[in-house]
C-alpha cells in the first residue's frame, strides 16, 4: 500500500474507477499500436483487487488496483516481434523490464513484462492458450498501482 516509500500513510493517486479502466482500456490500445496488431475488444476483463499491505492489511477506504486485460489474434509466428517492439519502446518511456522470454519449441510464444519508473503500473504481453485445447492469442495486460477513488479520505496504520 505504500507505493514503493517507507510511508504506508503516504498518499495514494487518486481516480475513479471508471477513469482506470478508460486508462487501462487506451493503454492496452497503445500497446498494441507499438506492436502493430489488432484487439480483439470482447476478451477484455477487467479486475479490480483489494490493496493488500506488506503486513496483510487490506484497507475499508475503497482503495483498489486494476487489472486489466485484453487478447490480440496475432498468429503465434508474430509474438517474439511483439515483444521485441514492446521492450525497445516502452523501455524509452520510463518502463523498467522486468521479466522477458522468447521460446521456440513445438509452437513460438513470448512473454514480457516492465514497470513504470514513476507510477508504478505494471504492463504485461504473452503468448496464451496452448495451441492444442485453446487456439493460442496474445495478452495484453495493465496493471495499476493502488489508488483511491477521488472524494475519500485515506485510512492510516
Amino acid at each position: 500500500m505504500s507505493q514503493g516509500n517507507d510511508d504506508r500513510n503516504a498518499p495514494l493517486p487518486r481516480m475513479s474507477k471508471d477513469d482506470a479502466v478508460k486508462w487501462a482500456e487506451n493503454y492496452t490500445a497503445h500497446m498494441a499500436e507499438i506492436a502493430g496488431v489488432e484487439l480483439t475488444e470482447s476478451s477484455a476483463k477487467t479486475n479490480f483487487e483489494d490493496c493488500v499491505g506488506a503486513n496483510d492489511e487490506v484497507a475499508e477506504d475503497g482503495r483498489y488496483s486494476l487489472y486489466y486485460y485484453v487478447d490480440s489474434p496475432a498468429p503465434t509466428s508474430e509474438h517474439t516481434r511483439i515483444v521485441r517492439a514492446l521492450r525497445s519502446e516502452l523501455s524509452k518511456k520510463g518502463y523498467d523490464v522486468t521479466s522477458y522470454r522468447e521460446f521456440k519449441d513445438s509452437e513460438e510464444s513470448a512473454a514480457f513484462s516492465a514497470r513504470n519508473k514513476k507510477n508504478g503500473y505494471s504492463v504485461e504481453a504473452d503468448t496464451v492458450g496452448s495451441g492444442k485445447t485453446k487456439p493460442q492469442a496474445f495478452n495484453f495486460a495493465v496493471r495499476t498501482s493502488c489508488m483511491l477513488p477521488p472524494g475519500v479520505e485515506q485510512q492510516q496504520f
